[in-house]
């Protein structure tokens, strides 16, 4: 893509963006650019552009507000010691915007493209990144998204698209350490059914996953946990993690694909754990295998993953008939946490070669 840029005449002041990099939280403050390209039948791709970060006008009849057709992607750029910028998987996240499009029924935006916007963007604000002297795991998350912004009432795939990507700063996601989440499974709500939008990163999938979380807050759980919609006894994913069991004979289960978002963090935990000499396996999980793991000693760790939290342990599962307690240990879980983040900061040997050198 050829790629326009307009530096913003009124950027962050040092002074305040060291005051936000001390401590950025999450999704609460945004970078000084942002980019845009757009799409239509006749031109395709075009009018690829970096502009300064600030509101963009639709059309109260633009489709994405009325139909939700729209994906995104979350991502993070690290700050390595020697003050390289890097990203993770980018290729990843684009080859699963790619699915998630063909899904919604939006334009493929080519996997090279998709990276080239990202890198431009971490490029211009790659003052942005925040460092990690004492070793941390701040980082920039990247939000590129895509959404129908032709206006037009019809029930129809639009024939105008615009395909964003912002930054915005964040620390980690645990503040005081690591600890186990507890869990509440609903079995009123399910996440996804069969022939769905289960397996898109589609915004849908996460405002139908709302109400259960609410649900979640109010039982005293971090997170919530969806069965499936058809059986209503197999263990999915969480409301924005995937999840991970594993057993006293060091093997590890991961719920199958179809349903479930196939999440770029655990493609990459599946690849460290194997190294390790924990084969995993991708079946059918019950909630019933379970509380029965649990309770008999046979499962010793559960942990989930994303994006944001990395890798979680699991503690308690509370659910409308009672509480199943935590999972005798988190070491194998800490393990495979901390060799992904090593990799991901520079602090460790990238013999996978996931790391995207931008800066």
């Amino acid at each position: 893509m050829q790629i326009t840029t307009t530096l913003s005449s009124a950027p962050v002041d040092d002074a305040r963006l060291a005051e936000i990099l001390a401590n950025p939280g999450f999704g609460t403050n945004f970078t000084d650019h942002m980019l845009t390209v757009e799409w239509t039948p006749a031109d395709g791709w075009h009018a690829a552009r970096i502009t300064p970060y600030g509101p963009i006008t639709l059309d109260p009849a633009a489709a994405v507000l009325h139909y939700a057709q729209e994906v995104f992607e979350g991502m993070k750029a690290y700050r390595h010691d020697d003050g390289s910028v890097w990203t993770f998987r980018p290729e990843a996240n684009a080859e699963r915007m790619v699915r998630s499009s063909e899904r919604l029924a939006l334009p493929v935006l080519p996997v090279d493209d998709f990276v080239q916007a990202v890198d431009a963007l971490v490029e211009v604000d790659q003052r942005w990144v925040p460092t990690n002297p004492d070793g941390g795991e701040k980082a920039l998350y990247l939000r590129p998204y895509m959404f129908a912004s032709e206006t037009f009432l019809g029930v129809r795939p639009a024939e105008h698209v615009t395909f964003m990507v912002i930054a915005s700063p964040a620390g980690a996601y645990f503040k005081g350490g690591v600890k186990p989440i507890s869990l509440w499974l609903t079995e009123e709500y399910t996440r996804a059914g069969r022939g769905g939008m289960g397996s898109a990163k589609t915004g849908g999938n996460y405002a139908s996953s709302l109400v259960a979380q609410r649900e979640a807050y109010d039982n005293g759980c971090d997170q919530v946990v969806f069965l499936d919609g058809q059986d209503g006894k197999y263990v999915e994913e969480l409301g924005g993690m995937n999840m991970y069991f594993v057993f006293d004979d060091g093997s590890i289960v991961t719920p199958e694909i179809g349903t479930i978002l196939e999440g770029i963090t655990r493609a990459s935990v599946m690849e460290i754990a194997g190294k390790m000499g924990h084969p995993v396996t991708e079946r059918k999980f019950g909630i019933d295998e379970w509380r029965e793991g649990v309770a008999s000693g046979r499962i010793t760790e559960i942990f989930a993953c994303g994006t944001a939290a990395v890798v979680t342990p699991v503690g308690t599962l509370r659910t409308k008939d009672g509480d199943s307690p935590a999972p005798a240990s988190t070491e194998l879980t800490m393990k495979i946490r901390q060799a992904l983040v090593d990799v991901q900061f520079g602090r460790a040997d990238d013999t996978f070669g996931w790391m995207h050198r931008v800066v």
